[in-house]
């Protein structure tokens, strides 16, 4: 029997993680220069974390987690979003006590049993980032701008930055009662699935992307008439930043996102060109200022975004994968065999990728096989060699070859490699 993967779950090979080692390093290399810290949770949380978090009413947490009943009553579910397990490492470590603002990234797998689609997988990557401990808009604000630099750096240009505000939660209630009051006329023209939303969570007929939905939707009161004192406020501090920094966005008053946790500043950057189609959003987040005192912790104000990698691959330009260079090691005999073992060892220590071939093959075989893998140098061992204590260096990419005694090796190895370019594609 052959087993395929499970579905949505993918293989990532070799000559594809580069691209993947690119972006991680990017968003590292970015958001360090803003000073976050890397935070890694556990991928199995208990799966109240992430009903009081999120919310009951999600889809995520009605349809979408991959839960467990464990003995004892206890139910883990792998983590389907970065934020809950972020939020419950702040309070079970007390960073809180420790530091009046915190600033921490991450980088890893999230699960979601959910119908698998271009960019969008049962397992899939996520990087994100969470601040902790300043309410002021200015945070937002430079979490935006941060984004887009960070899109600009891998090749990602037609970004577009959406923003909005649902406020805090007396403005939620005034617009939940507005907009439920809004849609009950119209409630025929909805989804069976908006409809079931309606009394309980109406703010979620927005987030939705069945047509009749959106048709309904279009001339729906803005939350954003809705904002009063802080929260106009902060609304208002925040367009105000981004103004003084030049980050273009644009306003839209029903972005409102799928998680319940949210509170004031709402964002989505999307693509507007690249391989990713009606489907074209890269990163999403806002301000979450209740939940770590909803899991028991401190009134502490919060916010974050997360994105998808596969997504951003799928956005940003395929740039060929720039390779390290390396040489292949050649022997020919047992004896030649054992003499490259502590050759390559030598090399690698010194610093050199080498790939040492002792299938016991041809020199012809293993010279069309260093072509094949475009390796800059072949080193070829032999009997006479090994007597001699040198090496054969054959240049691919020069058509050359010279002797070079063993104590040299790693010296003119790094000089060649350093200088010598890499075969055409198909040599």
């Amino acid at each position: 029997m052959q087993y395929a993967p499970v579905k949505g779950m993918n293989d990532i090979l070799p000559d594809e993680i580069d691209r993947w080692y690119r972006l991680e390093s990017a968003f590292r290399r970015v958001v360090s220069r803003y000073r976050y810290g890397e935070v890694r949770t556990p991928l199995l949380e208990h799966t109240e974390l992430f009903v009081r978090s999120i919310g009951e009413t999600t889809d995520v947490v009605e349809k979408e987690m991959f839960t467990f009943a464990r003995p004892k009553g206890e139910s883990l579910t792998m983590r389907p979003e970065g934020t809950a397990g972020a939020a419950r490492a702040y309070l079970t470590n007390k960073v809180q006590s420790r530091e009046p603002l915190t600033r921490w990234y991450y980088l890893g797998p999230m699960f979601r049993a959910e119908q698998p689609q271009r960019g969008r997988y049962r397992q899939f990557h996520q990087a994100g980032c969470e601040v902790y401990g300043d309410l002021g808009p200015l945070v937002d604000a430079e979490m935006l701008d941060m984004l887009v630099t960070f899109f600009h750096e891998v090749g990602v240009f037609d970004v577009e930055v959406c923003i909005n505000s649902i406020g805090g939660e007396a403005a939620r209630a005034r617009y939940r009662s507005a907009l439920t009051e809004f849609l009950r006329p119209r409630a025929q023209e909805l989804s069976e699935h908006a409809r079931s939303r309606l009394e309980t969570n109406p703010l979620r007929v927005l987030d939705s992307k069945d047509a009749r939905d959106r048709a309904a939707v279009t001339e729906a009161p803005s939350i954003l008439e809705m904002l009063e004192g802080e929260d106009r406020q902060h609304w208002e501090g925040l367009l105000t930043a981004l103004d003084a920094l030049g980050t273009p966005y644009l306003v839209r008053p029903g972005l409102v996102r799928g998680l319940d946790y949210y509170s004031r500043t709402l964002f989505e950057l999307n693509a507007t060109s690249g391989e990713l189609g009606a489907q074209n959003t890269l990163c999403g987040g806002g301000r979450y200022d209740g939940m770590v005192k909803s899991l028991g912790g401190p009134d502490t104000p919060a916010i974050g975004f997360a994105m998808g990698l596969e997504r951003i691959l799928l956005a940003a330009a395929a740039v060929p994968a720039a390779k390290t260079p390396f040489c292949v090691l050649a022997p020919l005999g047992r004896s030649a065999q054992l003499t490259a073992l502590a050759v390559a060892r030598d090399l690698r220590a010194a610093g050199i990728a080498v790939d040492l071939d002792g299938r016991g093959n041809s020199l012809k075989s293993m010279l069309r096989r260093a072509d094949a893998l475009r390796a800059r140098l072949c080193l070829v061992i032999g009997d006479s060699e090994v007597a001699r204590a040198v090496v054969q260096v054959k240049d691919l990419a020069g058509h050359s070859a010279a002797e070079v005694a063993l104590g040299d090796l790693p010296g003119r190895i790094g000089e060649l490699l350093a200088t010598t370019p890499s075969p055409p594609e198909g040599a």
